[in-house]
């Protein structure tokens, strides 16, 4: 097991992991037993423009810095995104923190540690794009394990207790949107149908044909980017579900999850919000691995098709046979023994 000998106790800690919204809640475990056990010490956070919703006012993080992730991407943007790396990098020095962990494992992030120049900088011996080489202390991560468990070896590393590390969501006040959106739907499930991959992605016509079966109303949550097939899905339901994508932020969509009896959804952000708040969640999966990236804990239910190839982890596929082959009637099945249990 590895282990870090910290001369002093650190006073000052970065954690560098701008994304995604998944990962970054994944993360929250490892800031429990990072606060724990240094509970003097304050915790600043980089994280994606975007996504800091879900950190902003967190009663364990003083400080937020906000990057434009995607930018950096951009080669066009090239001068822009080194001026704000320029700046960023001269504040981060300006701090003077004493631990910096690169959670992300990225070029760009192995960077920004190093920006830091604290004389601890941690982050995984597996880290990909060379990013190691910016690491004064490296930890085995390994790959098959859930990242929840890979975070909180570096925790564990430190000395930090990680046996009882919950989820520490920030408390956030309910808008008077999503109070109006719950007193209409009284007793709902929220349907998730996005994901940052469309071979992760159930049909819209299945989510809305297994919204009519259901009991009670469902709620559909995602970004601008899901409004179409939401829409679809609020038109296969006959009546019993409430597209809400593209109209709320992370804090707004954070609240209607809150709230849900259930959660049914693709391997997604939001299914780890929902997991993270106890909420029990139906986890459709085909090309990915629940077992490293599934919801966390063990009351929620993964159903995934038996066919030799998955996963694969491909982004792209002609027959997307693992999804295609999850019906209707086997997610509606899993539901009715949830809510007979």
């Amino acid at each position: 097991m590895d282990k870090i000998n910290l001369k002093k106790s650190p006073k000052k800690i970065l954690i560098v992991k701008p994304s995604s919204l998944g990962d970054i809640v994944h993360s929250l475990p490892f800031l429990q037993a990072l606060k724990d056990g240094f509970h003097d010490a304050e915790i600043h956070w980089i994280v994606a423009k975007g996504l800091e919703g879900l950190l902003e006012n967190h009663p364990m993080v003083k400080k937020l810095l906000v990057i434009e992730k995607d930018r950096w991407k951009d080669l066009k943007k090239i001068k822009d995104t080194a001026s704000e790396l320029a700046g960023i990098s001269k504040e981060l020095k300006r701090e003077s923190y004493d631990m910096a962990i690169d959670l992300q494992g990225l070029l760009r992030s192995g960077l920004l540690a190093y920006a830091t120049h604290a004389p601890v900088r941690i982050g995984f011996r597996e880290a990909r794009e060379g990013s190691a080489v910016f690491y004064t202390h490296k930890i085995t991560g390994g790959r098959d394990i859930h990242a929840v468990d890979r975070y909180l070896k570096i925790a564990s590393a430190l000395g930090c207790e990680t046996a009882d590390a919950g989820f520490p969501m920030p408390l956030i006040k309910e808008s008077d949107k999503v109070k109006r959106l719950k007193e209409n739907a009284g007793d709902y499930a929220v349907i998730v149908p996005g994901a940052r991959w469309e071979t992760k992605k159930w049909s819209p016509e299945k989510f809305g044909r297994l919204a009519s079966m259901l009991d009670i109303k469902t709620m559909i949550i995602g970004s601008k980017s899901d409004m179409e097939i939401s829409k679809r899905i609020e038109a296969a339901s006959k009546g019993k579900a409430l597209s809400t994508a593209g109209y709320t932020d992370i804090k707004e969509l954070i609240s209607i999850i809150r709230g849900a009896r259930y959660v049914v959804t693709n391997d997604s952000g939001p299914m780890h919000i929902a997991a993270a708040l106890g909420i029990p969640v139906i986890a459709i999966f085909g090309p990915t691995n629940p077992e490293r990236t599934g919801p966390y804990g063990k009351k929620h239910i993964i159903i995934s098709s038996d066919i030799p190839c998955a996963p694969c982890y491909k982004k792209k596929c002609k027959t997307m046979r693992c999804m295609e082959d999850i019906s209707v009637e086997q997610v509606y099945k899993e539901i009715c023994g949830y809510c007979s249990s």
